[in-house]
């Protein structure tokens, strides 16, 4: 007669299973989707005229290099100037000769008013840094909602978030988000 070996106590197995898997659900962290929302413009459905081309008066250059310097209007500049420097540009408060030119346009609950026809012109190197690219797209989109809470404010009262639909498309037309970015380039060597 053989000898009869013992079997394993397999009652426990379902109970670490469970547990483990507990574990992991409770330890594991979902990664969010982080990002820049922006509306693409639609496609222009025909070319536009000589006329309607940009100005070189009304780009607004901005580049960062791979070493995550800025330079802004061919100029080295901090990145806590940026949002002033282009709040001033898209506003042209004074109408000044080396900021975009205006046009006056009927904008409803405004009457006509001037808008500027400003872009601002955004390029990065390939070797920018992911946070400098998103601190510049912060101070760029933050000049525009400053822009537009102050506009809201005197008109209205209230900060551009609080408006109704119309009245933010009012606003909308006055500042529109004019920003245009090119393909990376390989500047700076990093």
């Amino acid at each position: 007669m053989g000898r009869v070996t013992p079997e394993i106590p397999s009652a426990s197995l379902a109970d670490i299973a469970f547990m483990l898997l507990i574990f992991f659900l409770v330890a594991t962290t979902m990664d969010v989707d982080s990002g820049i929302s922006r509306i693409l413009p639609p496609m222009p459905e025909e070319e536009p005229d000589d006329d309607q081309q940009i100005r070189e008066r009304n780009i607004f250059t901005v580049r960062v290099n791979a070493q995550d310097m800025l330079l802004v209007e061919g100029e080295l500049e901090n990145l806590v100037n940026l949002r002033d420097r282009a709040k001033e540009f898209i506003a042209n408060p004074r109408d000044e000769e080396h900021l975009p030119e205006k046009v006056v346009e009927e904008v409803e609950y405004f009457g006509e008013y001037p808008i500027s026809r400003q872009v601002i012109s955004l390029q990065n190197a390939r070797g920018t840094s992911y946070g400098m690219y998103i601190k510049v797209q912060n101070e760029l989109t933050a000049a525009y909602n400053e822009l537009r809470d102050e506009l809201a404010m005197d008109r209205f009262g209230r900060i551009f978030e609080r408006l109704d639909a119309s009245q933010q498309a009012a606003v909308r037309k006055i500042y529109p988000m004019r920003i245009s970015e090119a393909e990376p380039r390989q500047v700076g060597g990093r």
